[in-house]
């Protein structure tokens, strides 16, 4: 028997009201769509018609943009957005296909509370609901939650590890036949099935039992998006998706081959781990209409949000001319470190003055911007993906919902026609139609499940 051909996983990243910081402004947006269920339910529905593989949605506990005041902060686009479990269990209900999966921080949350929203939505959702592992990387989310400054990158990750094997553990809680709820006898569960674990670790102390039966996915899907030394590790250890912003091919190839050379080493099977670039698709029906749309949506970036937006990574550079070119070696953060050292070689290799940097980045949040006909388009997709650069894609919307539905409507179609993109969904959960196995229960049958011995959490 031959193995069926390989094919792009595809996913819809929903930036609330685009991932163009200033799309809100395009003569076609919805500027109010961020706060508009109806809006993202219609976009969603309509990616699920086009067999995409499951949508995501990025999330901060903040505003997450550096401001002085009111005034600097309000020509920003990114302010507003729905708390993303609430959001994905009303979707679910709307919805019977397309996997649905959210970030949530391992840095302002409780294991035990989202292990059980997780497994929750999983529930809600017949099996389609997936976690994006993020540690936190502003300074805006650290004061809303009782700190003055943004943890240490390195003790970031270090509790996300601890954090995850809490959660995993809590959802095997339950033998996926604990439940037996006989009337008869008056047992509502076997004991034999219950798992307490009993964690005690550096950060959390977790006693368990999860107060949910076991999920349709065992355990839901997992994504990670870290790319700096400690982010790497951690997506090997426990990701089944790992999303990344490459913008040049060789750099997104290296990625690739070190991500898949870590997962093999954390004893893991490379091939059931999925690297997935973002990707903006502009596109016209020729290349020269693409390239006014493109141009379009640069015109709308203000200097002083363009400029805001790039002081994190970049510094203030407010007292230097737009035109100049961007200065290195760039400052130190203790943010995103990955996208800081991805800069540094681009720059290194191509000078980009100031203003054309802020553009980009104002644009696609560092995410491959791709201008051209739907099938140049495709050409540089399927290029990636066959030559060992990725195994799939986010695709990003500039603005909604019109930039969503070029890509559906105009690009999804010519992948279809390719054979790069499923032409229908297979399987019964997230999971299956990945081409990922159900996550047993490390747990079951263990004897000691419901003694007061505690688990040993590997680090």
């Amino acid at each position: 028997m031959t193995n069926p051909p390989r094919r792009m996983k595809i996913g819809i990243n929903m930036v609330q009201n685009g991932a163009h910081n200033s799309g809100w402004r395009h003569p076609d947006a919805d500027a109010g769509i961020a706060n508009d269920f109806k809006g993202y339910a219609r976009i969603i529905k309509a990616a699920e018609e086009q067999k995409i593989d499951f949508m995501f949605l990025a999330d901060g506990a903040a505003v997450r943009i550096p401001h002085k005041d009111a005034e600097e902060l309000s020509r920003h686009g990114h302010i507003d957005r729905f708390e993303p479990l609430t959001l994905l269990a009303a979707v679910a209900a709307v919805t019977d296909q397309i996997g649905l999966i959210c970030t949530a921080s391992t840095t302002y949350n409780e294991p035990y509370a989202l292990a059980r929203k997780f497994a929750s939505l999983d529930h809600i959702s017949d099996g389609r609901a997936g976690w994006n592992v993020v540690t936190g990387w502003s300074e805006e989310e650290a004061l809303n939650f009782s700190r003055d400054a943004l943890m240490d990158h390195s003790e970031r990750y270090e509790r996300a590890n601890e954090f995850f094997d809490v959660v995993t553990g809590l959802w095997d809680s339950w033998d996926d036949d604990a439940f037996v709820r006989d009337k008869a006898e008056g047992r509502y569960f076997r004991p034999e099935g219950m798992h307490l674990l009993n964690h005690k670790g550096p950060h959390y102390q977790v006693r368990g039992p999860l107060n949910l039966a076991r999920s349709p996915q065992g355990h839901p899907v997992i994504a990670q998006a870290g790319g700096s030394g400690p982010g790497r590790d951690l997506g090997a250890r426990i990701a089944d998706i790992i999303y990344t912003g490459q913008k040049d091919k060789g750099i997104a190839q290296e990625f690739y081959a070190d991500m898949k050379a870590r997962v093999a080493a954390a004893g893991r099977d490379p091939d059931k781990v999925m690297i997935m670039p973002g990707i903006m698709p502009i596109i016209g029906t020729t290349e020269a209409e693409a390239q006014a749309k493109l141009d379009e949506m640069k015109s709308l970036v203000h200097p002083a949000v363009g400029l805001q937006l790039i002081s994190k990574m970049f510094g203030d550079l407010s007292d230097r001319d737009p035109e100049e070119l961007m200065p290195l070696p760039l400052p130190e953060s203790n943010g995103v470190k990955s996208a800081i050292v991805q800069w540094e070689r681009r720059l290194e290799r191509t000078p980009m003055t100031i203003r054309q940097v802020y553009e980009e980045i104002s644009i696609s949040s560092g995410h491959n911007v791709c201008c051209g006909t739907p099938a140049q388009i495709a050409d540089l997709m399927q290029d990636w993906f066959e030559d060992g650069a990725c195994d799939g894609w986010n695709l990003m919307a500039p603005y909604m919902p019109g930039g969503a539905e070029d890509f559906l409507t105009l690009l999804m179609p010519e992948l279809r026609r390719r054979g790069l993109a499923q032409t229908d969904y297979a399987g019964d959960t997230l999971r299956s139609r990945l081409g990922l196995e159900l996550r047993p229960n490390l747990r079951s049958g263990d004897a000691q499940s419901a003694s007061d011995e505690a688990i040993a959490v590997s680090h």
